[in-house]
């Protein structure tokens, strides 16, 4: 058995492994954003990624532990899912990158609220101080305008950030009595189901060569999925969350790397804070394991 320390720093060991293979996925997914729309490539990320989730605990002879306790709250975590992916591209659709993915990184402050007040987890104000200076690191890199906050694009991005703190929450309650196999499986069939539900009256047929990069979308999206799953089964929503602008760290060297582009000054200011908050969260949770 672990110590309640030790589960939480493999809490967010785990939150940081997700981040980069999530980011790895989003490189792969942004190779089909020229063929497919939105919406179907997200009704794709859910439906590849079954297949591994389904065979991996066939081959094992686990398959009992994909059933679920309270299906209830799947259905609840997969429309919350769905309300955060319909903000977050009709956001995208009306506004810019950098106004929406500001808005969003909301997301881990959300977070932090929303498990104090439903799961009343403390948090005390050390984390508080490095979650808004994480988010202060973001703004910089982003430099996102007045109008774009204060858009309909804002708020339906704030919605999103909103339904993905809830989604969060869920997890938690749901790690009380649901296994991560049963809370991965349902929320990938979910999604695709109520995306793909989305997706169909702009449905585009799938070109034969992009098959191997679906599949390499499902594997990372599978491994990912596990990953972030079992880091906020081990450790408070409040302290894992906030690992999550680590992601901007991963964009730019994938940028770096397979597109060729060099972050400027403002983006390496930021990243530096965003790191630096991350750093201090971890070295605070070492102290305290």
């Amino acid at each position: 058995m672990m110590t309640e320390a030790a589960r939480r720093l493999r809490g967010v060991l785990l939150m940081l492994a997700a981040v980069g293979v999530f980011a790895i996925m989003d490189a792969l997914m942004k190779q089909l954003t020229g063929s497919y729309p939105a919406i179907q490539i997200a009704c794709l990320r859910g439906a590849s990624s079954l297949p591994f989730v389904a065979i991996s605990y066939l081959v094992t002879g686990k398959l009992h532990l994909l059933r679920p306790v309270r299906f209830g709250l799947h259905i609840l975590r997969a429309a919350l899912a769905i309300v955060m992916m319909w903000g977050f591209l009709w956001a995208l659709s009306r506004a810019s990158m950098a106004d929406t993915y500001a808005v969003f990184m909301s997301a881990p402050l959300l977070v932090v609220l929303a498990a104090s007040w439903i799961l009343g987890e403390k948090v005390d104000r050390q984390l508080w101080f490095a979650i808004v200076a994480g988010l202060g690191g973001v703004f910089v890199m982003l430099r996102p305008s007045v109008a774009g906050l204060v858009s309909f694009a804002g708020l339906a991005t704030l919605l999103s950030a909103l339904a993905y703190a809830f989604v969060v929450v869920l997890v938690r309650v749901l790690a009380r009595t649901d296994t991560t196999a049963s809370m991965v499986f349902w929320y990938l069939l979910m999604l695709s189901i109520g995306a793909g539900a989305l997706a169909a009256p702009g449905w585009v047929p799938l070109h034969a060569d992009h098959w191997p990069w679906i599949v390499a979308i499902g594997l990372t999206g599978w491994a990912g999925q596990h990953l972030i799953t079992d880091a906020f089964r081990l450790a408070p929503a409040s302290l894992v969350a906030p690992y999550e602008y680590t992601a901007l760290v991963w964009a730019v060297g994938i940028d770096w790397i397979v597109w060729q582009v060099l972050p400027g000054a403002r983006m390496i200011i930021g990243s530096t804070i965003v790191v630096g908050a991350g750093l201090y969260l971890l070295h605070r949770e070492r102290q305290r394991t």
